[in-house]
Formats: C-alpha cells, sequence, structure tokens
C-alpha cells in the first residue's frame, strides 16, 4: 500500500516519520511553521531502542559517527563531589551523546528535497472518508493521511480533542547550556531538590542541564546565566565552569511539561506522533527515542495493513500503551530526583545498591525499555 501524507511539524520525530514513509515508498510533504528550520542549542541522549530506531531508517551508522558514549547514568554525585555511583573506564554504557541540532541534521539529510516547507504553520484541518486536507496561510493540500507531530502544543491534536487539558506544568525548570569543555564522562549529580546533568558531545563540548523546582512556570530573570550560577555556586567542578563557559545568550531556561493520556492517537486518518501525542518530562531520555519509534511503528503498520483504517488502528494500539507508561514513569523519576524529601531516601537507596546490580541495569537487557525491538521496514524494491 502506497500512499501520499502530509507531516505537520519538522522536528525529530516528523523527519523520522518523513525517512520512514520515504522507506516503505511513500511520498509527503513536511510543514513546519518556523521560517528556519532547527533544533534548539541543546543536548540529549539516545539509549539503545532509539538508535535500533536509527537502523531502521538507514542512519544508525551516521548517527553513531557523530555521537558520543555518555556515562551519566553511571557516574552519581553529590554537591561535594562525592560519589554515589562511578563508571569505570572501559565499562560499556548503552547511552551515546548528541547535540540536538546534529542529529536533526542527520535526519534532514536523510528526507528527499522539496519535501519540506517552511513557514507553514497549520489553520485548518479537514478530513472525509478518503482524504484529509490540510490549509496554511499561503497553501492547502490533500494527503491519504496526516501526521500530527507538531509538538507539545499541537494545533492537530487541538483540532482533533479540543476538549483535552492543556499541557500540564510539572513544578520544574531547568537551565541547558552547551560549552566547549575537555574530555568529560557524563555524569548526573544529585542535590536535595535539584540535579545537575552533564553530557560529552562532540567537537570537544559539553551539554549540561540544571533541574530543579519552581512554584509556577513563566518564572524569568533578567541574567539567567547568574541566576543558575548562584544556584550551584558552591557545587563541584566542573559544574560552575561548565556554566561559566557557556555564552551568556546560549543559555536556554525551560519550563518542564507533560500531557494528560489521551484516548487514542488516531482519529480517522489522522494521527498524532511523538510530543503531540505523549509529551513527557525528560527525566528518562525518552523523549525524542519515544518519537523515533513512534514513526517506525506507524511506517511499518502502513506498509503491511491492506487499509489506512486498520494501520492507523494497529499503530494506535502498539504506541499507546508504551508511551503512555513510558511518560508516566518519567513523572514519577522527576518527582523523586527533585523532591526535597526524597532526596535522602534516594541517595541512601543508591549508596546500598551493590555495583554490580546497578551496571546490570545499565545494559539494554536489564532495561525494559531499552529492550524494545522496532518492527521490520519492507521496501518497495523487495516487498519484504
Amino acid at each position: 500500500m502506497n500512499g501520499q501524507a502530509i507531516i505537520v511539524g519538522g522536528g525529530i520525530g516528523g523527519l523520522g516519520a518523513a525517512v520512514a514513509l520515504r522507506r516503505i515508498g511513500w511520498r509527503a510533504v513536511v510543514l513546519e511553521r518556523a521560517d528556519d528550520l532547527g533544533e534548539i542549542g541543546a543536548g540529549m541522549s539516545q539509549a539503545p531502542n532509539a538508535m535500533r530506531c536509527l537502523d531502521a531508517l538507514g542512519v544508525g551508522e551516521q548517527a553513531r559517527a557523530i555521537g558520543l558514549p555518555t556515562y551519566s547514568a553511571g557516574n552519581l554525585r553529590l554537591p561535594d563531589g562525592r560519589h554515589l555511583q562511578r563508571a569505570h573506564p572501559g565499562d560499556p554504557t548503552p547511552l551515546l551523546a548528541f547535540h540536538r541540532a546534529d542529529l536533526h541534521r542527520l535526519l534532514l539529510e536523510a528526507v528527499p528535497a522539496g519535501w519540506v516547507r517552511t513557514g507553514a504553520e497549520v489553520t485548518g484541518l479537514r478530513q472525509d472518508r478518503d482524504q484529509v486536507t490540510v490549509t496554511w496561510k499561503d497553501g492547502e493540500a490533500t494527503a491519504d493521511v496526516v501526521i500530527g507531530a507538531d509538538g507539545i502544543r499541537s494545533a492537530v491534536r487541538r483540532s482533533l480533542w479540543p476538549d483535552t487539558p492543556p499541557p500540564r506544568y510539572l513544578g520544574r525548570t531547568a537551565w541547558l547550556g552547551i560549552a566547549p569543555a575537555g574530555a568529560l564522562p557524563g555524569s548526573v549529580t544529585m542535590g536535595s531538590g535539584a540535579y545537575f546533568l552533564i553530557h560529552p558531545l562532540s567537537r570537544d563540548r559539553a551539554y549540561w542541564a540544571y533541574v530543579t523546582t519552581c512554584a509556577r512556570p513563566g518564572v524569568r530573570h533578567a541574567d539567567e546565566k547568574a541566576t543558575v550560577l548562584q544556584q550551584v555556586r558552591d557545587w563541584h567542578e566542573p559544574i560552575p565552569a561548565l556554566i561559566a563557559a557557556t555564552p551568556d545568550d546560549a543559555v536556554i531556561r525551560i519550563d518542564i511539561h507533560d500531557l494528560d493520556p489521551l484516548p487514542s492517537y488516531v482519529d480517522g486518518r489522522v494521527a498524532l506522533l511523538g510530543d503531540a501525542a505523549h509529551a513527557m518530562s525528560p527525566d528518562r531520555g525518552q523523549g525524542a527515542g519515544q518519537s523515533l519509534e513512534d514513526a517506525v511503528v506507524l511506517a511499518a503498520a502502513l506498509a503491511t495493513e491492506p487499509s489506512i483504517g486498520t494501520a492507523l488502528r494497529r499503530y494506535d494500539a502498539e504506541r499507546r500503551p508504551r508511551t503512555q507508561a513510558t511518560a508516566r514513569g518519567a513523572r514519577a523519576d522527576g518527582r523523586r530526583t527533585t523532591s526535597p524529601a526524597a532526596h535522602r531516601w534516594l541517595t541512601t537507596m543508591v549508596r546500598l545498591v551493590p555495583p554490580a546490580l546497578w551496571r546490570k541495569g545499565l545494559t539494554p537487557d536489564g532495561n525494559a525499555t531499552w529492550r524494545w525491538q522496532p518492527p521490520h521496514l519492507p521496501t518497495p524494491d523487495t516487498g519484504r
């Protein structure tokens, strides 16, 4: 079954869907509301489940060439510098760290020329039994399927489920940055009511994120860099040094939200993907990975099911339980890592876990989320 899709949103999930559809012989147009296509200047790690998706999309080898191993999950520290758990040189690590823009660019390069249209903010969507039509300021297009990959404040989601609650603020805020740095292994420093994450990046850079509680969203300061430096002024190096080395205008401040579970990711010929369907807190590092899983599963269903209706129902049945469970787990992890009341209990428990058992949990076999395997994407050349 070949067809035409409209993908609303040109982030990692939307581009992943475009690459997946190309591999099964579909055509697509990607509508991105921004005038310039790109990702914010922050970093992330990808776990084995996400890397298998990149393999399925045909870009896994290139992704591994631009990612760096990160030991953040194995190097747990306290603000005074003491280690709760320590990764040793040569330990296997399942996580690769990326600058978001680098991974985004890799996917964009795998999308056929002419498929992406920028400056195309969707203003309307209508469907009937046979097709879906999307309108934007300067155009209109019709397709067999529309994929809403337009983020946590998705216009596609609002058009399908206008009565669903808006994104939920989780009581936490974060500062993010990219700094020049030498070789760093990656780490997580666990404070009382806050944590500081470091990932190494290619080209002698490091990504950092400081996450803490905040009573309400939208709180901002004239000098965000000075604000976060003040909060971690007594924390161990290289934390203050990384923030100090970050350009003033490159310190990003975000408030952390997620979505209440939706009753379905599908309505007729329209499917939601990524943050539009299941935005989650960053505490399990699975936001982009779950978007890539969505893309591969959706394409596999469209390639193998006898009709679009059955393909989208299969997609919803496979993806909704897994992504909503992952979002619940991320929300719970976030409460534990930024709750002052839970800090003493959590650090005590980490100390009591034998190092061998801790390391087992950092292997693909020891982590249920990471064990996931993508479906095969049959290509039009082979039919299988």
